[in-house]
Order: structure tokens, then C-alpha cells, then sequence
């Protein structure tokens, strides 16, 4: 009987060649729920930003998982000892840490899916996943879930310095060719050592954070938090509202069976069950697309104008302020709308609406980043280095907007 090579490689544009250590490991990867990966962008609509920027879920989550590896590698040749079974619960971990994402990764959290995270989810789909290989990602789920009790552990796969971040930072640079988010992932891992449970930072490798926290802030400003992408994504929150509201109201709108159930029903995390998660499970990038090409045509003017604006990239305009928008200013946007293409005040709000976005490259009221010294003390790295700016950097910086209707100006 033949059997298939479990071990194999992938060849990552980022770290070249990226091995699978074991056979559960692969199998976890061949899952239908974890190919979904495949079909859900990193980035959002960073794309229309970002030509380069169509990289997937499944791209950063090997990424992370080899990052791991190395972190693990390097702490144990500095005397930190980790079992197999642990090493194998952090792998998992990281791996799975974003399974839970759905279509354009953050849309969903916000429109047809009621105060459910994606964290949530991923753990959700972790949980089934451990009864379906027979208890073998308990560990993993503690250490994912904060629970486990060696501190460090928990830290690598979610904290301000995790193997999650340093993944996303260079790879997002790396697809968007924003260079200036490109970091030292592997001199990071190099310098990483652990003290009192605590990961930490030693002193020699405080420049690299130095620049990773700025790359950070750079990054959400230049890529994750560009006013055009903020704009594309806020558009394609509202058209997932729209479609549910038509579809609350008896319209029959065109989509794939599994966004048709969302739109359909009201999905909380009380009734987010099995058969939820299972058709959760089928819905990725491509249902939206799809959906959005059918109803550009709907004879509903709020759903059919807002796909013909992402599908077109032609999309509203948007300006960024220092201080909340003034109120006065938004209602008489929304009257010009309402007049121009005769909609109702409730109508007009999917086109002129405010919000805020915000930008704090490091948290020093939250898990700290420490270093250590060469003199064995564990200080944060705000006092470790030298660098004026690193202060700055946690505070947080807060930026209004207003879109509206190019034809308004």
C-alpha cells in the first residue's frame, strides 16, 4: 500500500524553503477548514491600494508556524527547555491563530455577523478540530486561549512581540512594496531568551525592536490604515448590511448558499453552533466577488451603486481630520445626497458617514516588550532605548474621517 510523504516543503517568497515537522502538522494543513486560507486575502482590499497586495491567510499562517519553529530552536540552544509536546502545541497554535478569519478578512466582524471576533471563531474551529484528531491540539488551544501556564509560551503567539506580527510585517511590506514596514524577523528571533517566564529582548538586539515598533506604525499609516483602503473596506461593510437588510425584508438576492444563510439569519455567538461553524466554513473572498458582480445590476440603488464602487474602484471620497467632523457638515452632505439621487436620510448614511481610525505602534499599558540588560535587569524597551521617539510611538494617534459621494465636491 502507498503512502504519501507527510514532510514536505513549500517554497515561501520570504523565508525560501518553509518545512512541514510533522504528519499532523500536514494534516492539519490539507483540512478543508485550513485550504480555506487559500481563499481569504491578507490584506482586505489593501489590493486596490496595493496592486501586489493579494496574498492569503494560508501564506502568513506557514509563515508564522516556521517563525516558531526558529523561535522555539533558539530558545533551547539558550537552555529554555521545551518538550516535543510543547513545541508541537506552539506550532499549532500559530498556525491555526487566524483560521477563523472571514471573507477580506475583518468585513464579516462588522456587518452580517453579530459581536463575533475572529478570534472567537479560529477557537471555535480549533475545539472541533481537537475532537476530530482526538484531543491533540489541547495543549495548543491552552496556550492559544492564554491558559497555559508558562507565560513565554503564550507570549509567542499572541503579545506585542509575537511570532504573528513578525510575520505580517515583513510579508505585508513585502506584497504591498512598502519598504518601509520590511523588518529583521529572524535577528529578532535571534536575540529572543526568556527571564522569569517572561519573554524578553536581549540588550544587543534593541535596536531591531527599535525598528520593528517604527516599521509598525508605519505600516498601519502607509498600508492597513490607508484612507483608501479604510474607504474600500467601509464599503464593502455597508453592501454586506444592505444585502442583509434586503434580505430581512423578503428580497431573494443572488449569492452562494452559505452567504445566503448569514444574510438570512441572525448569527450571534450564543447561536453559533456546529452546523454554523460548518457554514461559516464554506465562505471565503470568492462569495462576495461574486455576489457583488450579480447585484451591481440589482434595481435597488444603495446596493447595486456601492458594488459598482468597489468593483470599479470608484469609490467615495474620503478626508482625514485632527477633530471630530462637524455635525452640521455631515446633515448637509447627507441632504445633497438625498436630493441628487432621491433616497431617504437612512439610504443617504450608506454614502455619507464619519468614523475614526487609530494608531499605536506599542501599548506599554498592555503586555510589554522588555529587554535584557547585560547586567541581567528585565527593564521595557521604552527605557532600554535611546531612541526619543519609541515614547511617541505609545501614544496612541487618533484620526477623524467623512466620506461622501465624489460628485458632492
Amino acid at each position: 500500500m502507498k503512502t504519501s510523504n507527510k514532510l514536505k516543503i513549500f517554497n515561501d517568497p520570504i523565508y525560501g524553503f518553509i518545512t512541514i515537522p510533522n504528519e499532523l502538522i500536514f494534516d492539519l494543513i490539507q483540512h478543508k477548514y485550513f485550504q480555506r486560507l487559500r481563499r481569504i486575502t491578507q490584506m482586505g482590499l489593501s489590493y486596490l491600494v496595493y496592486p501586489g497586495a493579494h496574498h492569503t491567510r494560508f501564506h502568513h499562517a506557514l509563515g508564522c508556524m516556521h517563525l516558531m519553529l526558529k523561535s522555539v530552536q533558539t530558545l533551547r540552544f539558550k537552555g529554555v527547555e521545551i518538550s516535543e509536546e510543547e513545541e508541537q502545541g506552539l506550532l499549532i497554535a500559530i498556525l491555526l491563530h487566524d483560521i477563523g478569519h472571514g471573507p477580506f478578512s475583518h468585513a464579516m466582524e462588522h456587518s452580517i455577523v453579530n459581536g463575533v471576533s475572529h478570534e472567537t471563531i479560529s477557537l471555535l474551529f480549533m475545539e472541533k478540530l481537537n475532537a476530530e484528531f482526538n484531543g491533540s491540539l489541547t495543549l495548543a488551544i491552552d496556550i492559544f486561549k492564554k491558559n497555559y501556564p508558562r507565560k513565554f509560551m503564550n507570549q509567542l503567539v499572541s503579545s506585542q512581540l509575537d511570532m504573528d506580527r513578525a510575520d505580517y510585517l515583513k510579508r505585508d511590506s513585502f506584497y504591498s512594496g512598502v519598504a518601509e514596514g520590511n523588518i529583521n524577523s529572524e535577528r529578532i528571533i535571534t536575540m529572543l531568551n526568556v527571564r522569569n517566564d517572561e519573554l524578553v529582548i536581549e540588550e544587543k538586539g534593541v535596536y531591531s525592536i527599535e525598528k520593528f515598533l517604527v516599521a509598525r506604525r508605519l505600516m498601519y499609516w502607509q498600508t492597513y490604515l490607508h484612507k483608501t483602503g479604510v474607504v474600500a473596506e467601509q464599503l464593502l461593510i455597508r453592501v454586506l448590511k444592505r444585502a442583509k437588510e434586503l434580505a430581512s425584508q423578503g428580497e431573494d438576492l443572488y449569492t452562494s448558499s452559505a452567504l445566503h444563510f448569514f444574510l438570512h439569519h441572525e448569527i450571534n455567538l450564543e447561536n453559533f453552533d456546529d452546523n454554523v461553524l460548518d457554514i461559516f466554513a464554506r465562505l471565503d473572498d470568492y462569495d462576495i466577488i461574486a455576489a457583488m458582480k450579480e447585484w451591481r445590476f440589482h434595481d435597488d440603488f444603495v446596493l447595486s451603486h456601492l458594488c459598482k464602487m468597489i468593483l470599479d474602484r470608484n469609490l467615495l471620497k474620503i478626508k482625514l481630520k485632527k477633530k471630530e467632523v462637524d455635525k452640521e457638515k455631515v446633515a448637509l452632505k447627507k441632504q445633497h445626497v438625498m436630493e441628487k439621487y432621491h433616497l431617504s436620510e437612512k439610504e443617504a448614511a450608506y454614502f455619507v458617514f464619519t468614523g475614526s481610525i487609530t494608531n499605536q505602534a506599542y501599548n506599554k499599558d498592555e503586555q510589554q516588550i522588555y529587554v535584557l540588560t547585560k547586567t541581567n535587569k528585565v527593564i521595557d524597551v521604552i527605557k532600554a532605548s535611546d531612541q526619543l521617539s519609541l515614547k511617541a510611538l505609545s501614544k496612541p494617534v487618533t484620526k477623524h474621517y467623512i466620506c461622501y459621494p465624489k460628485t458632492l465636491l
